[in-house]
Order: C-alpha cells, then sequence, then structure tokens
C-alpha cells in the first residue's frame, strides 16, 4: 500500500516508516498536519496514518478536513488516549481505525490489512502507472518501455514509481530520500545520484528519447524534453 504517515515524533516517525516498508509498504512521512495536506492534495494514497497530537493543529481536525474535501481514503488514528469516549470522538469524526500507543507492530500491520480490505474496487484496481511509453505495475512489479521488459531492483522500481507519481515535476533530493529509503535514512546526496544514474541507464539506454533528466542544483525530472532540452 502507498502510506501517508503523519506522526511528529522524531523517534516514532521513522520507526513506523522503517517498519512498514520491511512489510513491502511504501511510506511518506511527515511531521505536521499543514505539510499532510500538501501532500495528499498532490499525490494518491491508499492510506492515511495520523497521530492524533500534535502541535500547531491535531490529527483529529486533519482527519475532520479530509473528509471535508470528500476524499474517503481509510485513516487510521495514533494516539495514547484509551478512554472509550476519545474511540468514540475519532470513530465520528472520519476515522475509520484506532489504535493505542504504545502498540505492538504485528497489531499495525494486522489493522492496516484489514483497512486495506474496506479500500473501494475502484479504487484497488490502481495498480498502474504510465508516462510517454513507460508502464508500471505495482502488483505485479513489472515495468516496461515500449516493448522492453525493464529489469529493475526494488529500489529502483520505488525510485521510478515516485517519478511517475509526479510527471514532469522537478522532485528534489530530500524528496526522493523521503520516498525511497525514508529521512531518517542514512542516505547522502551522491548516493541518490548514483541509484538515479544506474536507474537511467536501465530506462534510458537504447531510446532516442531520454526521460530521466538532471535539474542542476535541485533534483531530477522525468519528462518528455523537446531536442534542444535535453540533458
Amino acid at each position: 500500500m502507498h502510506i501517508l504517515l503523519v506522526e511528529d515524533d522524531p523517534k516514532l516517525g521513522p520507526l513506523i516508516q522503517y517498519k512498514l516498508s520491511q512489510d513491502y509498504h511504501t511510506v511518506e512521512w511527515v511531521a505536521e498536519a499543514e505539510l499532510a495536506m500538501e501532500y495528499l492534495r498532490q499525490t494518491h494514497y491508499d492510506l492515511y496514518i495520523l497521530d492524533w497530537m500534535m502541535p500547531k493543529k491535531s490529527g483529529l481536525v486533519l482527519c475532520e478536513e479530509i473528509r471535508a474535501s470528500h476524499d474517503w481514503t481509510p485513516i487510521l488514528m495514533l494516539t495514547a488516549r484509551d478512554a472509550i469516549d476519545d474511540r468514540v470522538t475519532g470513530l465520528t469524526r472520519g476515522a475509520d481505525d484506532y489504535l493505542v500507543k504504545p502498540f505492538a507492530f504485528e497489531e499495525l500491520f494486522a489493522r492496516i490489512h484489514a483497512l486495506s480490505r474496506r479500500i473501494p474496487v475502484a479504487q484497488n484496481q490502481e495498480q498502474s502507472c504510465e508516462y510517454a511509453g513507460i508502464r508500471l505495475n505495482r502488483q505485479s512489479h513489472e515495468v516496461w518501455r515500449d516493448e522492453k521488459l525493464l529489469n529493475l531492483t526494488k529500489k529502483e522500481f520505488q525510485l521510478l514509481e515516485f517519478f511517475l507519481r509526479h510527471p514532469e515535476k522537478v522532485l528534489t533530493r530530500e524528496q526522493i530520500i523521503n520516498y525511497v529509503w525514508g529521512l531518517d535514512a542514512m542516505i547522502t546526496p551522491n548516493a541518490v545520484d548514483a541509484a538515479i544514474k544506474l536507474l537511467r541507464k536501465k530506462v534510458d539506454d537504447g531510446f532516442a528519447q531520454k526521460l530521466i533528466h538532471n535539474v542542476r542544483g535541485v533534483g531530477y525530472r522525468l519528462y518528455e524534453a523537446e531536442e534542444h532540452e535535453r540533458v
């Protein structure tokens, strides 16, 4: 599943992101509700995991705002509040499930699996991304460019999926690190450059039209460049 995690704890957030990535989920972690709103406006997610108690804006308020925008993506609330009234409040204001801290990761995995069964069929069928002849299937983990099957590693697959989710947009190295490795990972910008160099070799070699471009001083961009623009 593609998950947006909103958790202000600088230790717990990266830990949850890492554990879920080990369970083959793709997780983007943010620490503030306002930043979370920017993410969910730009990207489709299968699940939101929201911490209830956050500064400036709580997860409960964020949950209400998500539902007010007619976004019915499943929401799992994380909180230390364990009173029945608190649980009822969270559920009646739009959350689909509730997990009390501290929790066992096995229970978190089980609740995520249960919530995945509630995703509408049309949403669940959104298993592929496509742009400029590249076709990525999240379910089969196959990637094609035109009629050529690309043999990608897990990280390369995640990198390309991130580009395909944001075609023609410039993605910074920090955004790429957050999506693929997690913000707490010991990944340098040079390591990102090396990973993308290998991905470009598999995606672009043998094709006249190059699709993955370096934006000097900023990051990378997936787009069909005009002849005079190609880098």
